[in-house]
């Protein structure tokens, strides 16, 4: 089975790889190299932002007289820490997606065209 992409210089085949090929790129030191870049983003990333939610939580439950600490006006500490949870999570997306855009789609991009042209 054969798909076509469409540039601008015409249509390209392009054929669908093997499920051997699948398997061979998938033991490819450039796969490895992959998955240990996203690893090495992920699961750090994934901690971190767990603890932080974790201490939300628990501050919430209790240290109620700490998150009840007015910082300015009506505003007090619990709420700050609130917003900073979903400010956070925009950060962490704009970060994940520039590492993608800068170390991942590369060099996933550089695999699958090796694969759909049969040189894995």
């Amino acid at each position: 089975m054969t798909s076509i992409d469409l540039d601008k210089d015409g249509p390209a085949p392009r054929r669908a790889p093997t499920a051997e090929e699948f398997a061979a790129v998938h033991e490819s030191p450039q796969f490895q190299e992959l998955r240990s870049r996203l690893r090495r983003f992920v699961f750090p990333m994934t901690a971190l932002f767990l603890f932080w939610y974790l201490s939300y939580v628990l501050l919430g439950a209790y240290a109620h007289d700490f998150m009840a600490t007015e910082v300015f006006g009506n505003i007090n500490a619990g709420l700050l820490l609130g917003l900073g949870q979903f400010l956070s999570t925009f950060v962490i997306t704009a970060v994940y997606v520039r590492f993608a855009n800068r170390e991942l789609d590369p060099r996933a991009a550089a695999i699958r065209d090796e694969l759909e042209e049969g040189r894995a």
